[in-house]
């Protein structure tokens, strides 16, 4: 194009000069005819860019690492001139989302669709979105490019592992002592009475506190006080140990999935990796089964959701897990410590790590000790290509008959998570 462009000012120029040395109209009417098609050309590239509608639907903007996310886009010329062609160029940060595409001829009034269907292979949040549109005129003299800044973002849960069964501690009763954390969900413990306000269910309407004080007041709920189960996932960046040749975007950014460096359970070689997946995969079973599940986590901000049951929980602790990165400068030791004295006597605290570090094994059988039933996931670092052994982690745990399940890199999670935990 810049050389079209370049010829017709030569041209201009070449027919300007006998017309000044010579005087005749001709030259001077052929340099006003370019110059016309140049003038033309631009005002015609501009309007290609405007009079147009770009619209973008997602059925959800929530999906999970091995579905697909889906998108459809629909252009519409509202102008007064048709559009020869379009080219959308989209800016999206999904991996492997391409939803640029080139819009063939578009006459006044109609519209143009088109659908992309992408496989999400990286958990994370990412944007969807600016977009840039680029047309020109019909004798391709000028380009002109117009940025659409609207954006949304979308969330990409990790992939969760289906498990048949979970073999919690042995000796787990129910019965424990009121845990006072108040609940949405109905439960035997009513804690008193608030008012009315809109969106509570009318069977929590307290009938006497209504009838007596001559308004609606709904009952209050307290947590069952049955033994619950708290997941700890370790998102420390003592405790991250991956491939060395696995790339991330920028330094903190989510991996990129090389097809050579995952595993049996498509998962890239990072324990990073491996604690989402594990995590998630908890919660959907607990969850599933009704249990009473409580969530800690540091990715780097602290995370606690006190125990609940029900999707929302699940869906809550997936949307901190989709970020979660190994950012902590807090060690397993530190975490735990400060965080138990959120847990209650009778709960079962499974935690999730790949920490060589000793101190959090101490922490652990104090836990023990104070009524809590202790369980760990633990994800052996050496198998994923670190120098050094494991042994001395595994041992601690074996001594303070903690029990322990052992996830290894080439392992199946599947398979390895309904084994009964090692004492």
């Amino acid at each position: 194009m810049h050389n079209r462009r370049n010829t017709l000012w030569f041209l201009m120029i070449a027919l300007l000069l006998p017309g000044l040395f010579t005087g005749r109209a001709i030259f001077f009417s052929l340099a006003l005819v370019f110059f016309s098609i140049m003038l033309l050309s631009a005002i015609w590239a501009w309007l290609a860019v405007r009079g147009l509608r770009i619209g973008r639907q997602t059925r959800s903007r929530r999906s999970q690492v091995g579905h697909n996310f889906a998108e459809s886009f629909i252009v519409r010329n509202v102008g007064i001139l048709p559009k020869l062609w379009l080219e959308i160029r989209d800016h999206s940060d999904l991996p492997g989302h391409r939803a640029s595409h080139i819009v063939p001829t578009l006459n006044v009034r109609s519209n143009y669709q088109w659908r992309v269907e992408t496989p999400c292979v990286s958990r994370g949040s990412f944007q969807l979105g600016p977009m840039t549109i680029i047309s020109g005129d019909p004798f391709g003299l000028f380009l002109t490019p117009r940025r659409i800044n609207a954006t949304q973002r979308m969330i990409v849960y990790p992939a969760i592992i289906p498990l048949k069964t979970f073999h919690l501690p042995t000796n787990l009763l129910s019965g424990g002592e009121p845990q006072r954390y108040q609940t949405q969900n109905i439960t035997t413990n009513a804690a008193g009475v608030r008012e009315y306000v809109p969106g509570d269910s009318i069977n929590r309407i307290h009938w006497k506190s209504t009838a007596r004080r001559g308004k609606l007041f709904v009952k209050e709920f307290e947590l069952d006080p049955f033994v619950d189960v708290w997941l700890f996932a370790d998102f420390s960046l003592q405790s991250l140990y991956e491939d060395p040749a696995l790339q991330r975007i920028g330094s903190t950014g989510h991996v990129i999935r090389n097809p050579g460096q995952t595993n049996v359970n498509g998962l890239p070689l990072s324990t990073e990796e491996y604690v989402a997946v594990i995590a998630a995969s908890l919660a959907n079973y607990f969850v599933d089964e009704e249990t009473a599940l409580g969530f800690i986590t540091y990715t780097p901000q602290r995370n606690l959701y006190t125990p609940e049951r029900g999707h929302r929980q699940q869906t809550r602790i997936l949307e901190t897990l989709a970020v979660a990165r190994s950012l902590s400068s807090q060690s397993l030791h530190e975490t735990l410590t400060m965080e138990s004295q959120n847990l209650v006597r009778g709960a079962t605290l499974i935690l999730i790590t790949s920490s060589l570090e000793i101190g959090w094994i101490s922490e652990l059988q104090l836990l023990g000790r104070r009524g809590l039933r202790p369980m760990c996931i633990f994800i052996d670092p050496t198998s994923f290509g670190m120098a050094g052994t494991s042994d001395e982690v595994r041992g601690r745990l074996n001594l303070a008959k903690i029990p322990t399940i052992t996830v290894r890199a080439q392992d199946n999670l599947a398979a390895v998570l309904t084994e009964r935990a090692v004492y």
